[in-house]
């Protein structure tokens, strides 16, 4: 079966690894059309030469937006395509991506989503290790997001049954649409190889702001599960710790700070602390200041 494929790609001051995503595009090989469309948020680097040079063969603009959400809804209301995948500009599609996704949609009609393997990659498009991509199980995606978003394709189909994505979320808005289509009642397929290289780097945003990352992690299970399981909050207090550059090796420190941001969060989202998360930080606290004990007197 024939499909018309539209890749969105969202944009801004990416120009050092754009080149490489374009061309991850549009030598795909596969039985059917594609549409390109890249909405840029005005770059002030070599991006516009860089779409320029391409003429047709892309759809893109050029202007100030609402941000990354804001630019992926802005392609997905223009999307023709039957199938559409979203990546970013600094990422890439690994030869045949698209051709193994087409097949996947054609074997099973009923999917709304499909996704592969992938790997993150450094700026040198070396990978520097495979992304923990698992066989779909829904209460194992709400412990955690396993899902790469650049090897994730979906039907149109899905966006004029769910709409886009949320552009309040500004590190989470992949995990917060996928957790949103899973619980609506969207059925996830899992396809065979790797589609996808996820660019890892150290000014990547969300490594950037791991803290900020989980804070919103925490918003969007609150949003769609009514509270923040204890998972996420303990997560949420170690990725602050850690961009505070508090090193987990400074006991008692580090486990007497984590209980205390975890008990904290707990209030902050779910307005009570459970059970089960009061005895989590007991058991680090005691354990923390037993060790400090031991290795003081040690001393």
């Amino acid at each position: 079966m024939s499909h018309k494929v539209t890749v969105v790609t969202p944009s801004f001051n990416h120009g050092r690894y754009l080149l490489r995503t374009i061309r991850s595009v549009l030598d795909q090989q596969f039985d059917g059309e594609l549409e390109f469309l890249v909405r840029d948020g005005g770059s002030r680097d070599e991006t516009v030469s860089i779409l320029q040079s391409f003429g047709e063969r892309i759809d893109w603009t050029s202007a100030p937006d609402g941000g990354q959400g804001d630019a992926v809804n802005q392609g997905l209301s223009r999307a023709a395509g039957d199938i559409i995948g979203w990546l970013n500009s600094d990422d890439v599609y690994y030869p045949g991506a698209i051709a193994e996704v087409c097949a996947a949609f054609d074997a099973d009609p009923a999917a709304d989503l499909v996704y592969g393997d992938a790997n993150h990659i450094d700026e040198q498009d070396q990978v520097i290790e495979p992304y923990p991509v698992e066989d779909w199980n829904l209460d194992r995606f709400l412990y955690t997001c396993y899902l790469c978003q650049p090897a994730v394709f979906f039907r149109k189909s899905v966006v004029e049954r769910f709409g886009g994505l949320d552009p309040s979320f500004y590190y989470a808005m992949d995990y917060e649409y996928w957790v949103r289509l899973a619980l609506k009642g969207a059925k996830f397929r899992r396809v065979p190889g790797t589609l996808a290289g996820s660019r890892f780097y150290p000014t990547n945003k969300t490594l950037r702001g791991r803290g900020g990352a989980h804070a919103e992690y925490n918003r969007l299970m609150r949003r769609h599960l009514g509270r923040v399981p204890d998972r996420w909050l303990a997560n949420y207090a170690h990725a602050v710790l850690d961009g505070r550059g508090i090193p987990r090796t400074a006991v008692p420190r580090f486990a007497l700070m984590a209980s205390a941001l975890s008990l904290a969060a707990s209030l902050r989202w779910n307005h009570r602390i459970s059970r089960e998360l009061a005895l989590t930080v007991a058991g680090w606290t005691s354990g923390a200041l037993r060790a400090w004990y031991r290795g003081a007197f040690r001393r």
